[in-house]
């Protein structure tokens, strides 16, 4: 029997939060003969007719609406609700008390970008770890306090609730989805024919912290973040850091805080883990040079940091990476 995927789109939707996951649930699909496709792929649009606008103005056409699916007796496997940014203050109280009542018979509910809002005042994300748009994540713990937010993943699993960052991030979490439902080796190939160039993790951060520390331009830790990721190699004392750049390393410790929201230690541990994740990901060195590059005293260190960050081994990351 085939798996319904409904995607739920509460207008106006962000266009590729609908089309990235419905892509990959279609890619699925062609990799087996018609008769065996493991997937039925419906877009259920919260309008009064299937029109459903979007936030780039071109409209997409869903396949019934709400109003006609609150009539349909065909279970649904999966759910992932879409929105988009001007959305999230004006969800309809009928649409989210149907997502809250359908949720209890649906094996998957998830979110794709700001959708955890949705979910969230269904209460469907109380006392669950979540995540959203990194620029929304504030706003949603402020809002929902008892929504244990995460701005760092592009997708987060609590029990049969998924959460998933912002636009791209939709279309990892549907190759989760499809990697748990047929293999790993179906949502790589789905990935392939989708011309993706990585298949990420949940656990992988939204934006690099090497990106990260450019959102404070005027900093004057600029230059010391960039020779941090030219030293890796060498072992990066906080108290060599601040020698550095001649000051202590409670001031040190001070600015990092001020400029970059995180410690030097911190730092250099996360900058440090996503060279691994390059170095894994073109495949050319071994385990031990990896190590030494990216100044780790063993591989034990490096393997127990790796999974406590993305919480998959060196080893697994790399099959899934690696050519």
């Amino acid at each position: 029997m085939k798996k319904r995927i409904v995607i739920l789109g509460l207008p106006p939707v962000d266009a590729l939060d609908v089309i990235g996951p419905a892509e990959v649930f279609t890619y699925a699909n062609r990799q087996f003969e018609p008769q065996a496709a493991p997937y039925s792929l419906e877009l259920v649009g919260a309008s009064p007719d299937a029109t459903l606008d979007s936030d780039t103005g071109i409209g997409l056409r869903a396949h019934r609406t709400l109003e006609q699916e609150r009539r349909s007796s065909k279970p649904i496997d999966t759910l992932l609700v879409a929105t988009g940014f001007n959305a999230v203050d004006r969800f309809e109280r009928p649409t989210i008390e149907w997502i809250r009542s359908h949720s209890k018979k649906i094996r998957r509910v998830c979110s794709i970008c700001v959708g955890a809002f949705a979910l969230a005042e269904a209460g469907l994300l109380d006392g669950r770890k979540a995540t959203t748009h990194w620029s929304m994540a504030q706003q949603l713990a402020d809002r929902f306090p008892d929504v244990q937010v995460d701005p760092s993943p592009i997708w987060v699993k609590d029990d049969h609730v998924y959460t998933s960052a912002g636009v791209s991030a939709g279309i990892d979490l549907a190759l989760k989805l499809v990697g748990d439902d047929l293999g790993d080796d179906i949502a790589l190939e789905v990935a392939k024919k989708m011309v993706l160039f990585l298949r990420r993790p949940g656990g992988q951060a939204q934006f690099s912290t090497t990106l990260l520390s450019q959102h404070a331009p005027h900093s004057s830790l600029n230059d010391l973040c960039v020779w941090i990721c030219d030293h890796l190699y060498m072992e990066l004392t906080v108290d060599m850091l601040a020698d550095r750049v001649s000051t202590s390393s409670r001031t040190l410790i001070r600015m990092f805080r001020r400029d970059l929201q995180t410690t030097p230690a911190k730092y250099v541990e996360d900058v440090r883990l996503e060279a691994v994740c390059r170095a894994l990901e073109l495949g050319t060195n071994s385990m031990e040079e990896i190590m030494r590059q990216c100044g780790y005293q063993s591989l034990d260190v490096l393997r127990k940091a790796f999974a406590r960050r993305f919480g998959v081994s060196p080893r697994d990351y790399a099959r899934g990476f690696a050519p």
